[in-house]
């Protein structure tokens, strides 16, 4: 049933009648690639004891092995905005929802460590590219007065992937000596369902007014909500192209971020971007079970502490959609990286002192709870806000690019950093990171809450 819902147009300020079934619908069919991105990243935590010892890795090798993705990643969401454009949102979902699909096989019956490799990293191309396109397609169908929750929607189904990840390891795990095969293969499963499900929703609109496909793009809208506001929606697009046209020649480059008065809102951007995946995360994320195997938990235990870690997650993400707009965003990472560098001191001493499973696991849970209720979903606000509107596509984009590259060398460098100088050690570098992550919020971090582009530009400018 249609609902009313009093929603603003630069043309009317009459009520239109919005379809919220259909934007439901549609925010919950893209939010698969969502869960599809938390689970392809996290479904290799359950899988890393059996394909090492079947591929017979040493420590070099399983970082690579579990950190390639980031690296696949990054290569998607170089090329997604592009393709985007170029094939449309839902070709391109679609594209990405096959890739999933044959990866996730590929990397599970993968016969070679290179061709586990190769399937991986084509894994992480979808997972970039679904990065990007997911939450811009979720955007441009959702009404105004719908945008921010549906959006949020769709960061919140990455968290529960990360759950289902979790929980397919756990259920799979007493499967046989092909156990891991199959953990990787699960995900061929959500993928076909995105696949099919993208056939029950239709392009974005602004992407075929902008290919001058002007009576679909009406038709979506209409579905969408109506014929009034099919009318105000398409002429506003056809507006914002016009505007886009018009000051292309004004548009700024890559080494325009570069420029004196510019960089100092890039840099702590990627600062931003950079320390999210740095502080320590990726290692909990990516090697759970067995951290807690060698706190001294028997597998089938570690596996569904693994699980616990993923309920943890999606809990503590609502907790942060509650306070973000309440307690401000560089509060939120100023208490976030204070707390994580005592609990990661925390799991130093832990494994040090070679404490019970039980203080490891309330440590590792606690390090959860305060990383999913502050650096990672305010990263993506502030990433959001701190660069202006004319710079904000380049410096996304590297800001991106920045945080996939870390997530590649964080991840792949734990094993090793485990293996040669410990586990209170490796704990205690993450501490270190931390640390310093606290004090450049403090120093060069302004809140961005209910300021304007313009202020925080400003400002930012200034502290540079």
């Amino acid at each position: 049933m249609a609902l009313i819902i009093q929603a603003q147009s630069a043309i009317s300020t009459a009520p239109v009648s919005i379809n919220r079934r259909y934007v439901y619908l549609i925010s919950a069919i893209a939010a698969l690639g969502g869960v599809l991105f938390g689970f392809d990243l996290v479904i290799i935590s359950g899988t890393v004891p059996f394909f090492t010892q079947y591929f017979e890795l040493d420590e070099f090798q399983t970082g690579w092995a579990v950190g390639c993705i980031n690296l696949g990643a990054a290569i998607g969401a170089l090329l997604a905005g592009r393709l985007s454009d170029s094939l449309g949102r839902k070709r391109l979902l679609m594209g990405c929802a096959m890739l999933f699909a044959l990866t996730g096989a590929g990397t599970g019956w993968a016969g070679s460590f290179p061709s586990f490799i190769a399937f991986r990293m084509l894994s992480g191309v979808a997972v970039g590219a679904a990065a990007l396109v997911c939450p811009m397609y979720v955007a441009e169908m959702s009404p105004a007065p719908m945008r921010g929750r549906m959006v949020s929607f769709y960061q919140l189904s990455i968290v529960i992937g990360i759950l289902l990840a979790y929980l397919s390891n756990y259920l799979l795990l007493n499967t046989g000596a092909n156990n891991w095969r199959w953990m990787f293969s699960s995900q061929s499963v959500p993928s076909l369902l995105f696949f099919v499900g993208l056939f029950f929703v239709a392009e974005s609109p602004r992407w075929l007014i902008g290919k001058q496909r002007n009576q679909e793009a009406e038709a979506v809208l209409n579905r969408i909500g109506g014929r009034l506001y099919a009318n105000e929606e398409a002429a506003q697009i056809k507006a914002s192209f016009a505007q886009e046209t018009a000051l292309a020649a004004a548009r700024t480059s890559v080494s325009d971020l570069f420029r004196k008065e510019l960089w100092p809102i890039v840099f702590i951007g990627v600062v931003v971007a950079v320390f999210s995946q740095a502080v320590g995360q990726n290692s909990l994320f990516s090697y759970a079970p067995e951290l807690f195997s060698q706190a001294g938990m028997a597998q089938d235990s570690a596996f569904l502490q693994s699980i616990i870690i993923g309920v943890i997650n999606l809990i503590f993400t609502f907790v942060a959609i509650g306070t973000i707009d309440k307690a401000g965003r560089k509060k939120l990472l100023q208490y976030g990286s204070a707390l994580l560098c005592l609990d990661a001191l925390a799991l130093a001493g832990a494994f040090y002192w070679q404490l019970p499973g039980a203080w490891v696991l309330a440590f590792v849970l606690a390090f959860i709870a305060i990383y999913s209720a502050t650096l990672g979903p305010v990263t993506w606000v502030a990433l959001s806000e701190i660069f202006p509107n004319r710079i904000r596509g380049n410096a996304m984009a590297l800001a991106t690019l920045a945080l996939w590259i870390t997530n590649f060398f964080t991840t792949a460098s734990f094993p090793i950093m485990k293996e040669y100088l410990g586990l209170p050690t490796t704990f205690g570098i993450h501490a270190v990171l931390c640390f310093i992550y606290f004090l450049f919020v403090r120093a060069r971090i302004p809140e961005t809450k209910g300021k304007s582009l313009e202020e925080i530009e400003r400002e930012l400018t200034r502290l540079g």
